[in-house]
């Protein structure tokens, strides 16, 4: 082990884990809240085109986004997780081929996913919850992103092997250089090229594509502990195995919210424009309001698999109840200054009396039931940072899967455009239910002492 790599785990296994959170989660959550940020700032721009079926156009190319986000995700924390581990158990070198093997598979694969969508988009919007009005602008805005798609998706890998190896700085680096820029090129792109909604989606890929340069320099550099090289790769089957199923929890929790945002929009749709661009506003409101309590949790995760490789059991203990409680008081105080404001937060994306009827009542409720996720995200996160597969895999499913779907199927029948409102909420509060008892499975089942 040579000084960086001894400096690294001593910081990991012997800071106070309260600081080490807060200090990895900082940068994490401003990555987060920026991100968020462009995300909304796209929403806020398009609504200036002066039409709800362009704001829709956001909402159908969420779903698309969280698609690349989950193969992204799945690489990107299978093999951070792993990551982790094998350096609390210092086996920096096999963490490199982890790292390399996750890397460049997502690269490939990301250009496979860009190929098949670009060849089937129209249908593939409508199957995002297009409307006929909605299709010409979420076509355009699409194609920029789907260009794009190979960056974007391996982006997320380079993103969070940094953040597992507790570098969370250089990885907020990487990220929020790219939002700054999409932010700044929304309205220049938009306006002043008069290229609309394609303006948008070419800030968002000429963002991307300068966070993929910027995240792989800092690799290529020597500033990371892990090195990414081709001569790294091992296709062996046993490591893509412990990759993708270790990743599996990120690809069920982000594919599931592509579905749910399909069914959401496609449920939305049977009442308007108005109802979609309504409920994408809020979904990019709750989101923003969420990533500081989850930006804080991903802090936690590399102390988490730092300790749980180093037999630090205490040390787990301690960072999931802090992590938890944390996120809880964060919740607590963005929900209640949101919903205060709510419908004067609609306002601001789409100035139309029925977006904002809509999409207040819908904030409102979504706001209340945010105070039962922080338990549900963080013994997630606990379960997969410790290699957990089958058990994380099974919690990722619930919010935006198993609860969800049949949810809103079945309160949008019996209540309408209300129960669509309603669902998200009540499928937030089953699975606290079902946290409660992974998290106690857990920690049952680890050492209470330290070996």
């Amino acid at each position: 082990m040579d000084v960086a790599e001894k400096t690294q785990f001593e910081r990991m296994t012997q800071t106070p884990v309260s600081s080490l959170v807060i200090r990895l989660g900082i940068p994490t959550t401003l990555t987060m809240l920026v991100t968020n940020f462009y995300n909304m700032a796209d929403t806020a721009f398009v609504g200036r085109l002066h039409s709800n079926s362009a704001s829709g156009a956001v909402g159908v190319i969420f779903g698309l986004m969280a698609i690349l986000q989950a193969v992204g995700f799945m690489f990107g924390q299978g093999s951070g997780s792993i990551i982790s581990r094998l350096l609390g158990s210092q086996q920096s070198d096999t963490a490199s081929v982890y790292a390399s093997t996750a890397f460049f598979t997502s690269l490939t694969l990301g250009a496979v996913i860009e190929i098949v969508c670009l060849i089937t988009l129209r249908p593939l919007m409508y199957l995002l919850g297009s409307t006929d009005t909605i299709l010409p602008y979420a076509m355009d805005y699409a194609k920029y992103i789907l260009f794009a798609a190979p960056f974007t998706v391996s982006s997320f890998v380079l993103n969070n092997i940094l953040r597992y190896e507790g570098k969370a700085s250089l990885a907020m680096i990487g990220m929020t250089s790219g939002a700054v820029l999409n932010i700044a090129g929304d309205p220049v792109f938009m306006f002043i090229f008069k290229m609309g909604i394609s303006g948008a989606g070419l800030a968002t890929a000429i963002s991307q594509v300068v966070s993929f340069m910027i995240l792989l320099g800092i690799f290529i550099s020597g500033h990371s502990i892990i090195r990414i090289s081709p001569k790294l790769i091992k296709m062996k089957l046993y490591i893509l195995k412990d990759i993708v199923t270790t990743g599996l929890p990120s690809l069920l929790r982000q594919g599931l919210s592509s579905v749910s945002t399909m069914l959401l929009n496609n449920r939305a749709a049977v009442y308007g424009d108005a109802a979609v661009a309504a409920m994408s506003i809020v979904q990019k409101i709750v989101m923003f309001i969420f990533s500081v309590g989850l930006g804080i949790g991903q802090g936690f995760q590399p102390v988490s698999g730092y300790n749980y490789g180093a037999k630090k059991y205490k040390r787990v203990r301690s960072a999931f109840r802090f992590t938890f409680f944390f996120s809880e008081v964060v919740m607590v105080i963005s929900s209640v200054a949101v919903l205060v404001f709510s419908g004067g937060l609609i306002g601001l994306f789409r100035n139309d009396p029925q977006v904002i009827e809509i999409g207040s009542r819908a904030l409102r409720l979504q706001c209340a039931a945010l105070l039962f996720l922080p338990l549900s995200v963080v013994t997630e996160m606990q379960l997969q940072s410790t290699g957990q597969k089958l058990q994380a895999s099974l919690l990722s499913s619930l919010k935006n899967g198993v609860y969800f779907i049949p949810a809103i199927i079945i309160l949008a029948k019996l209540r309408g455009l209300k129960g669509i409102e309603e669902a998200q909420p009540v499928s937030y509060i089953l699975s606290f239910l079902t946290s409660l008892f992974f998290a106690s499975w857990f920690f049952k089942k680890i050492p209470n002492d330290d070996e």
